[in-house]
């Protein structure tokens, strides 16, 4: 069965009239009769009967119910498509990791709900492996994560650079390690370390380091949030490695020290990352836009956290 096939017998049932038929579908009316007799050969039986007046047959009257659903979800189905090639989605599903949703994704957010008021948009906090599966799953359509070598490069994938940033040691103020301004890795292993969950591709990045150095990572605590990481820590001499994006207002907290690493210092590379497909949708091609003109030049912040567009970006978040 073919769907003009379907169009033709809907419009002779609803025209009783082959000739309206036709004027209905613009097409010739020996086009609907080949298309109807099609039909019924496909069916194996008449669906109208041949009169002055075209009349449905016992499996006409049974079919064009059927038929009339067939058609609708047709038209539904192309309805959608063609909202969707117009931007026209209920909503757009963002996975990002911590740092990026706290800092500088805010003027993206802001900036896109003003461009796309009636979609609904949906951003949820994930550890970078996290994020990658939902993103393969097609639970959302971009995530912005932390580059990896476990990060499939499939011709369908997108994967956007946005930035490096060094990882540096978080301690209480009054931890033993500040007397460093650069902690050789040899003193910084001799203390237990407070680690993102497994599954985080921070906690590889760290234990991989540890293996370069021929040391064993004694990670004591696995935590998931940046607020915890730091009440953790300003109690004692537990001491954490994190990106300098997670760690940029310390500054204002009289309980905290941040210490950087001797060299080699530990650098990740934060990514957008979606597929080709997504990217022919306005709306999704628009975040991405907006990444690249907004949050490409915050990078500053990680070299001048104290700036005052760091400090009004805080008040929006």
């Amino acid at each position: 069965m073919r769907l003009e096939q379907l169009q033709a017998f809907l419009a002779v049932a609803e025209t009783g009239s082959f000739q309206q038929a036709a004027l209905k579908c613009k097409v010739t009316q020996s086009t609907i009769s080949r298309q109807i007799q099609a039909l019924e050969t496909d069916l194996g039986l008449l669906l109208l009967h041949r009169a002055t007046q075209a009349k449905l047959t016992l499996a006409g009257e049974r079919f064009l119910l059927r038929a009339r659903r067939i058609w609708q979800e047709w038209q539904s189905a192309v309805q959608e498509i063609e909202d969707l090639r117009a931007g026209k989605q209920p909503e757009l599903c963002i996975a990002a990791i911590h740092s990026v949703c706290a800092y500088y994704l805010p003027p993206v957010l802001q900036q896109f709900c003003q461009d796309y008021p009636e979609v609904q948009l949906r951003v949820t906090s994930l550890g970078s492996d996290r994020a990658l599966k939902v993103l393969k799953d097609g639970l959302v359509d971009l995530a912005i994560v932390m580059n990896n070598r476990f990060l499939a490069t499939t011709p369908e994938m997108v994967v956007d650079q946005l930035y490096n940033e060094p990882i540096e040691i978080l301690m209480a103020a009054n931890h033993p390690l500040t007397q460093y301004q650069t902690v050789p890795w040899a003193e910084l292993v001799r203390y237990g370390q407070v680690v993102f969950k497994d599954g985080y591709g921070m906690q590889r990045l760290v234990q991989e380091q540890f293996q370069r150095q021929g040391a064993v990572l004694n990670a004591v605590l696995e935590l998931n949030t940046l607020d915890a990481f730091r009440g953790i820590v300003r109690q004692g001499e537990l001491i954490a490695l994190l990106p300098k994006g997670a760690i940029l207002d310390i500054h204002i907290d009289p309980s905290l020290a941040i210490r950087s690493t001797e060299d080699p210092t530990l650098i990740r590379q934060v990514v957008l990352v979606t597929t080709q497909d997504r990217l022919q949708i306005p709306p999704i091609q628009r975040f991405r836009e907006l990444v690249h003109d907004l949050l490409m030049p915050h990078k500053d912040w990680l070299d001048h956290p104290d700036s005052p567009l760091f400090s009004t970006s805080l008040q929006k978040v």
